[in-house]
């Protein structure tokens, strides 16, 4: 049994560390092999948020790897409550995760860390489509997947490029096929998924679009202020 004083609250992850961290350990015991429980101290550099993981075998993650994509919407967008349970996402090598996550704030509200668990899915879902074949029931009905992708990434950079690959297949054209509407829907975008919280990031934003720092902060300071320009 994990003992924690009810009603307190938590002004920094190295204060209760020790909680923190038996409570990480514990969850993984209790789910076993199969289930991945992590710590982030988002106070940290992006870079380097999980300070405690157990079986991170399931994201292939350890720590002093980087937080996800929904952490960074997160700390972009304070104000959203971002706690999240129960949603499916599927890893670059095929794993179905079923996962949650809780986010910790201290005293004035500031988000501090989080606490996610990923269960690996994979073995249930292929038990599922064989009982199907089985049954003959339609196997066209697959386990659904959260609308808001998670990405899991070892480094920063790695994530930064899938957020990249993300916004531009939702756009459906190439960065050089964009038109300035439509770079500036992009920098909107990743505005909002705290991609520039990244340190460095605006370097590759530009590269990736073909554009200068300058027409960078020029289009942030524009969707910043709700203003889009005709083309």
């Amino acid at each position: 049994m994990v003992c924690y004083k009810v009603g307190e609250i938590m002004e920094n992850i190295e204060d209760e560390w020790d909680f923190l961290k038996r409570l990480t350990k514990m969850l993984a015991e209790q789910f076993g092999y199969d289930c991945e429980v992590v710590l982030h101290d988002l106070t940290k550099d992006y870079d380097h948020t999980i300070v405690a993981i157990e079986n991170g075998h399931i994201t292939g993650r350890r720590v002093g790897d980087c937080g996800s994509n929904l952490g960074l919407e997160v700390l972009r967008n304070p104000s959203v409550n971002g706690d999240d349970y129960n949603y499916v996402t599927q890893l670059h090598n095929g794993k179905l995760v079923k996962s949650s996550t809780t986010f910790l704030r201290d005293s004035s509200g500031k988000v501090i860390g989080s606490l996610c668990i990923n269960y690996n899915i994979t073995g249930v879902g292929e038990m599922i489509d064989k009982l199907r074949n089985l049954s003959g029931i339609n196997p066209s009905a697959t386990v659904s997947k959260s609308s808001n992708k998670e990405i899991f990434a070892g480094n920063i950079k790695e994530l930064l490029e899938n957020i990249l690959a993300d916004v531009v297949k939702n756009i459906g054209k190439n960065p050089e096929e964009m038109n300035r509407n439509e770079k500036k829907c992009v920098i909107e975008t990743l505005d909002n998924k705290g991609v520039f919280l990244i340190s460095k990031s605006s370097e590759r934003v530009c590269e990736f679009l073909g554009i200068s720092k300058f027409t960078l902060y020029n289009y942030l300071d524009q969707v910043r202020e709700n203003t889009v320009d005709e083309d």
